[in-house]
């Protein structure tokens, strides 16, 4: 089968309409997606983008995973490979990170205005875009190096969920707008922007890729910006109340609005939404006259729709439900029922209520105490006996007092507790030659639980072995021979199921089949984490984690729907 890449969100799948992950059929030799640009949907229904009439042929440059640029950037993976150009996700080595690259010859006729664009976006510097880290002509190539999030989801993710809440929808608008606003004032725009275009860090932060580099990759232009970044924005509020796309056309996932009826306000196409934001979305989409019933004159600049959202009644977050907890329950012991008189159907008369004795001053108190006193004493005098007899036969057993040695008698050897093992390095094992995420093996022993390395994401599972691969693995280093006794796993993913074994080797690079290795222990775990513990401690420098089987996990931001696990965490004890 074919090896699908858990390529993290990039700026470089804008190429089209469909999600990267719809495009997988088509793989190139390194295994990875390669996108197709489709047509521009929106473009065509909104009439506000213009490209080249010509076209010409370009060669897209011939470039492979592990190519070097500056002797610092390495490819990793061919996200989009269209219309002379390439995106890639790649690894900064030089600081160890992730980055994403465009890639076009040098005498593509759209270089210098891509050059132009990057070195403009990254002056802007406002942390509500996605950076530009550099832009450089080098070799007869032009490369743009942006950051590269692999936390944040893609707002097309998070449409095919479902329609996003009153308040998400809020913040969407208000933070798009305002980020807009502030690039038109340094003669910025972005002309693509689409739910690709659109992320959502863990905090709730979006962030917008591509400013005005995607337009300049694709020869993008428009008579004015403004105003079709404005339309875009709009277009996006209108999917997060409806989920559908407000034009005739599917995309993005999406389904149009049915063809003939033009365009209606979003709470009419779905019940509930919340009334303001509804006529928000229509006067940022209809520029030539708002349709809505208030009758607001439409906003064509972000400007005017930051002012606009800012108008608006505050929209809280929905409060959190809470389940109540049981009612306190009494029992008969708490609600002291000794010395009460019992219920009966009668009419109520007084009894007098009897106290109750001291306690120990009732006649089975005072036997008890006797009988407890007499124990301890008897205690007292069977242990006294016993001291004095042990001290008597030490001195018998050592008459000279100047040469008397103390020794522990009946002295047992406990096991000693088990001693975490430092790991010094480590290195992804791919005996067919292909790694999984070689780059990232390091934050599985770094004392962080947010970093992980992770495998590539698979069509068949949960089982490797034999349809897919042997396995995959990571190779640790102790520094030295150490007494291996456990091992504990901390994963990304639970789910049935994950099978990992330990091997010890003989280097961080150990050759032959994984079946000619010792065999040190194995377990298979449906939960996020994994405890192994050999019969016997195992002396080896070298540790051979293999992993045969991984569970299915939905997309998540990183990585697509399939069968894949990640490892956060890896300790070592004996």
């Amino acid at each position: 089968m074919a090896e699908r890449s858990t390529a993290a969100v990039d700026v470089a799948d804008n190429s089209g309409d469909d999600p990267l992950a719809a495009k997988a059929e088509k793989a190139t030799t390194d295994g990875v997606a390669e996108a197709e640009d489709t047509a521009e949907q929106s473009a065509d229904n909104k009439g506000s983008e213009s490209k080249s009439a010509e076209q010409p042929t370009i060669t897209t440059p011939e470039l492979h995973s592990g190519h070097k640029l500056a002797r610092r950037y390495r490819l990793e993976e061919c996200v989009t490979r269209l219309d002379g150009f390439s995106s890639w996700r790649a690894v900064d080595e030089k600081l160890r990170r992730a980055v994403g690259v465009h890639i076009l010859p040098a005498d593509h006729p759209r270089a210098r205005s891509v050059l132009a664009a990057a070195r403009s976006s990254a002056l802007l510097g406002d942390p509500r875009f996605v950076q530009v880290l550099d832009a450089v002509e080098e070799n007869d190539l032009v490369y743009v190096v942006h950051e590269w999030l692999p936390d944040a989801t893609e707002l097309t993710a998070l449409l095919a969920a479902g329609p996003m809440e009153a308040h998400d929808a809020y913040q969407l608008v208000s933070q798009l707008s305002q980020a807009m606003a502030a690039a038109h004032r340094e003669g910025l725009a972005h002309l693509r922007l689409t739910p690709n275009a659109v992320l959502r860090s863990s905090t709730g932060q979006y962030r917008i890729r591509g400013l005005a580099v995607n337009a300049a990759l694709r020869g993008i232009s428009a008579d004015r910006p403004q105003r079709t970044d404005t339309e875009a924005i709009g277009a996006l509020l209108y999917a997060a109340l409806t989920q559908r796309w407000p034009y005739e056309s599917n995309a993005y996932g999406l389904t149009g609005l049915p063809k003939g009826i033009g365009l209606i306000a979003p709470d009419q196409v779905r019940a509930g939404v919340h009334r303001g934001l509804s006529e928000l979305a229509m006067r940022a989409l209809v520029n030539d006259g708002a349709t809505a019933s208030r009758q607001e004159p439409p906003c064509t600049t972000p400007d005017e729709l930051a002012k606009a959202v800012g108008e608006l009644p505050r929209i809280r977050p929905p409060e959190p439900a809470f389940t109540p907890p049981p009612e306190y329950q009494r029992t008969t012991y708490q609600q002291g029922t000794y010395g009460r008189p019992a219920a009966h159907a009668g009419p109520a008369t007084p009894q007098p209520v009897v106290a109750p004795p001291a306690p120990l001053e009732s006649r089975t108190g005072k036997a008890l105490k006797w009988a407890v006193s007499a124990l301890l004493i008897a205690a007292l005098g069977l242990g006294s006996w016993q001291i004095a007899d042990r001290l008597l036969d030490r001195d018998a057993a050592n008459p000279d007092p100047g040469n008397t040695q103390t020794t522990d008698e009946d002295q047992n050897d406990k096991p000693k507790a088990p001693l975490p093992l430092a790991i010094q390095d480590a290195e992804e094992y791919a005996p067919d030659g292909k790694p999984q995420n070689a780059a990232d093996v390091g934050n599985t022993y770094d004392d962080d639980s947010s970093s992980y390395w992770r495998t590539k994401y698979y069509l068949d599972g949960p089982d490797l072995v034999p349809s897919i691969k042997q396995g995959v693995g990571i190779v640790y280093d102790l520094g030295a021979a150490k007494e291996i006794s456990a091992a504990s796993i901390a994963l990304r993913y639970g789910g049935p199921h994950t099978k990992v074994s330990l091997y010890a080797v003989d280097s961080l690079s150990p050759s032959g089949p994984v079946e000619s290795m010792k065999k040190i222990a194995t377990t298979q775990t449906n939960d996020s984490s994994a405890k192994l513990t050999m019969k016997e401690p195992v002396n080896s420098r070298y540790v051979l984690l293999w992993m045969t089987a991984m569970p299915y996990s939905p997309q998540d931001g990183v990585s697509g729907a399939g069968y894949k696990q990640a490892i956060t965490d890896v300790k070592f004890s004996g």
